[in-house]
């Protein structure tokens, strides 16, 4: 969903309603065991990407993690932005 469209995150019911969470991303963090955005409260998305990594078998794209950087992002702080201005402090921790 794109990020002005999205309602606060305590409103948000279902996954799809989260900023940049599409069906295939929405498959990802159900995977992980996360069927509802509150349960991405508090979730450390680098983990979330390793474990995703895990699960699947193989290293998943860096647009991930950033992707996993905004939705953990907006859940904690109800701030919605686009998952690509995550990219660099992807770049500054990690180097993928």
């Amino acid at each position: 969903m794109h990020p002005s469209r999205c309602p606060p995150p305590d409103l948000a019911l279902s996954l799809l309603q989260l900023p940049n969470v599409g069906p295939r991303t929405a498959a990802d963090l159900e995977l992980l065991g996360i069927r509802s955005p509150q349960q991405l409260r508090g979730r450390d998305p680098y983990q979330l990407y390793l474990e995703l990594c895990d699960r699947t078998g193989q290293r998943q794209d860096p647009c991930v993690l950033d992707m996993m950087l905004s939705v953990c992002h907006y859940v904690d702080t109800g701030e919605a932005r686009a998952w690509w201005s995550f990219t660099p402090e992807r770049k500054r921790k990690w180097m993928l």
